[in-house]
């Protein structure tokens, strides 16, 4: 027999009713690339609490596949987390730009091509827990090249991985960053490699 009474003293409400209404809003810092914003809310059953929240522009990654099957992946340091990361080309869009634009753009500045077809993975929020950034993902398929300069903080090497790799390095560890893991395997799923 399964005891559905809960011991826990806060109410339960059910998901759709459960929203909360800001009382305060303040920035409290503002960057080249984040505001910190902290928000005051009221839950559904009238208590106040404070939220964290990073506002971050919407963004775009890319996985660009070229002729020989070889993901056009980089690798760079991210100070955050104090070590190098093998991920898909990324990064913010520019007032004005489309996510496709932004898309092309990256991969121009990041692996030096341009895509002759650049398709639509999906959308998805970061990590809406405490972050307001919106990433467009890209498949970018019959390359060329096609180079822009690279934004003059990052630091980029380029590592092709042939497709038939990635399912390994993702088991592996190699990969560990959520934007290029959920892009790869939808990209698989695309290119009909699952």
């Amino acid at each position: 027999m399964v005891d559905d009474r809960r011991d826990d003293p806060q109410p339960q409400v059910p998901l759709r009713e459960f929203t909360e209404t800001t009382v305060e809003s303040r920035v409290e810092f503002r960057g080249r690339i984040i505001d910190v914003r902290v928000d005051k809310v009221r839950l559904p059953d009238g208590r106040i609490t404070t939220r964290e929240i990073a506002e971050h522009g919407a963004s775009v990654c890319v996985v660009p596949v070229d002729a020989e099957r070889n993901v056009l992946m980089v690798r760079q340091y991210r100070k955050p987390i104090e070590d190098q990361l093998l991920e898909v080309p990324a990064g913010g869009i520019e007032p004005g730009e489309t996510p496709e634009q932004a898309a092309v753009r990256e991969l121009q500045e990041e692996v030096g091509f341009n895509a002759g077809e650049i398709r639509l993975l999906s959308s998805f929020w970061i990590s809406p827990g405490w972050c307001t950034e919106y990433m467009y993902a890209y498949l970018a398929t019959d390359l060329v090249s096609a180079s822009l300069p690279a934004d003059y903080d990052e630091n980029i090497e380029v590592v092709p991985v042939p497709f038939e790799d990635i399912d390994r390095l993702l088991q592996s560890g190699e990969i560990i960053d959520l934007k290029s893991i959920a892009s790869l395997v939808l990209a698989a799923k695309m290119l009909d490699l699952t």
